[in-house]
């Protein structure tokens, strides 16, 4: 497990507003390995949600460098920021961000098209991720026929549909009561042991705890990082 998937070396993101300049991020370095499971945390305000931007190519840092997979991604252009994005990450959001009117393969295989796969490929596919994640009855189904977890796993779903090298999910359990927030746990898990990477987003201490490594940001810069030599087995 000693591949490096992600380098970041020195990153900085600073945002003008007004006359106020904030430092995002203030000089960030971070290695994290094939199969970690890591999890960012940090108040509000700490830089998380923008490291999390950089991680998943959605913004690009003011200075400093990152390697994602051996390819330097800190000065890429939209367009091939959008590429990297599409085959090597896979995103779960708080609020799902399925289309409504969409069944749940055609929700999951969304990510194909834009890669260009044809329909037979991508339905093949899609049926198998979405059994993966205990779905193969609600294929059919469009998002408000779902409940919150069921949603939520076809977003998960939709992140494993290209066979990302990462997974990065911000605050998904957010939206969720406390035992389907432990199902989606569990998932995560078992998406880690097949061999994915992980990197979760959030501030609750008992979801970081099914991390195996916690990395806490405070005004721009890493306060800790840490092995969680018990991590919580959902």
């Amino acid at each position: 497990m000693s591949e490096e998937l992600i380098k970041v070396k020195d990153i900085t993101k600073v945002y003008e507003i007004g006359d106020q300049v904030v430092n995002a991020l203030a000089g960030v370095d971070l290695v994290i390995k094939k199969n970690e499971y890591v999890a960012l945390m940090g108040p509000s305000g700490s830089g998380k949600s923008t490291l999390m931007n950089m991680l998943g190519c959605l913004d690009t840092p003011t200075s400093g460098q990152y390697w994602l997979n051996g390819i330097d991604v800190a000065n890429m252009s939209d367009d091939e920021l959008a590429e990297v994005r599409n085959k090597e990450i896979g995103f779960v959001f708080q609020t799902f961000n399925l289309l409504p009117r969409y069944t749940s393969l055609e929700n999951v295989t969304l990510p194909m098209i834009y890669g260009g796969a044809n329909k037979a490929d991508r339905n093949a596919r899609g049926m198998e991720v979405l059994e993966q994640v205990g779905l193969g009855d609600r294929v059919e189904h469009n998002p408000n026929e779902l409940s919150g977890g069921q949603r939520q796993r076809v977003a998960v779903a939709r992140a494993l549909v290209n066979k990302p090298s990462i997974i990065l999910a911000d605050e998904p359990t957010g939206n969720l009561d406390t035992k389907t927030s432990q199902e989606i746990m569990h998932l995560f898990s078992e998406i880690h042991e097949k061999g994915n990477t992980i990197i979760i987003v959030t501030h609750e201490e008992d979801i970081a705890a099914h991390a195996h490594r916690i990395v806490r940001l405070r005004d721009g810069k890493i306060e800790s990082d840490e092995v969680n030599k018990n991590p919580v087995i959902a």
